[in-house]
């Protein structure tokens, strides 16, 4: 195969396997993400794009180990009942609706800077969903509330979500640097996310009313929850000293495994394997393409596009990631435009600009990311969301944090 062909058929192979992953499962080929990407890696493989042995080094290992020890650590703090505990306590505090909807933004905005956005999302949404029953309160303000919080505060830290992760490993940014100008980025769109939702649901929040049922508060399991928590603070100041992220926290996990006396086969199987695969996969996916030079090709036709100054390129870095997390998902477009980084005036505030957008975009429309798909779709049966009404408040809540947002880490640099 000349170079020509392989071209081609490395093209078709991405086009294909980017369409299976953005859409939605095909009648004639009902394939979910993991399998679509499985699918593209094969693929590349078979037709000889790749060898086999290309497309084992194509996969970033270090960010799959960082996300499994994510992953597992969530898996103690939901086997130590903490979600539950926590949605009990919020309903306690909470003496009225608006309320309740700055404890569920502030509440999944922080745990999702601490652990991975979307375990935060599978965790807490049907305990969100058991206390907005509990309290005959209306669903849609608090579930697009966890959503959006999910996705805006997973940007303050290198482990707060996927993209975020590739973009560590990627960049060699410390994690303490990241965070110093990411932190500051994730509480300002925390606050415009909680006044765009506050004003948008002014008037079905103003209408209800907090009922207190009685019932058995959730006991958590403290010894568990302490070693996690002792566990954890280990692990993030290895982050901050400037060890391995991925092996650092598996190191983590593992003590958290040997120390918690668990059937651990139970803890394995909270693992989300199908999201491990997805990465590994797309990681080949990618690589097979990026190995035609098409990506470089795509750069330098672009390059004209971004601008010569550092404000200029910031901007329009961040308005193009925007459009291409939603075209693309955030994940496979960070794996692309991440090749294109290290040509821009400031690599460093570009990888920046890369996490803040590509996380932002994902507040776009339902399916923007993994993590809205995942509340919208746990609530299901208790309410059906139109794609309109989470896009009349996705929209803006997009625009104005990713605005505020670049704006921040132009004064921050």
């Amino acid at each position: 195969m000349n170079h020509w062909q392989q071209e081609l058929v490395a093209t078709v192979i991405f086009a294909i396997t980017y369409v299976l992953i953005s859409g939605r499962q095909l009648k004639i080929l009902p394939l979910n993400r993991p399998a679509a990407a499985l699918l593209g890696a094969v693929l590349m493989v078979s037709t000889g794009v790749m060898t086999p042995e290309r497309a084992y080094r194509a996969v970033n290992y270090d960010t799959i180990v960082l996300l499994l020890a994510m992953m597992l650590i969530g898996a103690y703090l939901y086997l130590a009942h903490f979600f539950e505990w926590a949605a009990d306590a919020v309903l306690q505090f909470a003496r009225a609706p608006e309320r309740l909807l700055l404890y569920v933004t502030l509440t999944s905005g922080i745990l999702s800077a601490l652990l991975v956005n979307d375990t935060i999302c599978v965790m807490l949404t049907p305990l969100l969903i058991a206390v907005i029953r509990r309290g005959k309160l209306p669903m849609l303000p608090f579930l697009i509330a966890l959503a959006t919080s999910a996705n805006i505060g997973s940007v303050a830290t290198l482990v707060g979500n996927p993209q975020n992760m590739i973009i560590g490993h990627f960049s060699h940014i410390p994690f303490a640097q990241f965070s110093r100008t990411l932190a500051p980025a994730a509480i300002l769109g925390l606050a415009i996310n909680f006044v765009i939702l506050r004003i948008g649901f002014r008037k079905t929040l103003g209408e209800a009313v907090i009922e207190r049922e009685a019932h058995v508060s959730t006991r958590l399991d403290r010894s568990l929850f302490a070693l996690v928590c002792v566990v954890f603070i280990l692990i993030f100041a290895g982050f901050i000293a400037g060890l391995n992220l991925a092996w650092t926290a598996l190191a983590g996990a593992a003590l958290v495994m040997v120390l918690a006396k668990r059937d651990t086969h139970h803890v394995l199987k909270l693992v989300d394997w199908h999201l491990l695969l997805f990465f590994a996969a797309l990681f080949v996916v990618v690589d097979g393409l990026s190995d035609t030079g098409l990506l470089d090709a795509i750069y330098r036709r672009l390059q004209p596009v971004f601008g010569s100054t550092v404000s200029t390129q910031s901007w329009n870095l961040a308005w193009f990631s925007a459009a291409g997390s939603n075209i693309f998902s955030n994940v496979p477009f960070v794996l692309v435009a991440g090749k294109w980084i290290e040509r821009f005036n400031d690599p460093e505030l570009m990888w920046k600009v890369l996490a803040l957008s590509t996380t932002f975009a994902g507040n776009l429309t339902i399916i923007g990311s993994v993590a809205n798909m995942i509340v919208i779709e746990s609530a299901r049966e208790h309410l059906q969301v139109s794609f309109w009404d989470y896009a009349r408040l996705g929209i803006p809540i997009t625009i104005l944090t990713t605005a505020a947002g670049v704006i921040l880490l132009l004064v921050l640099r």
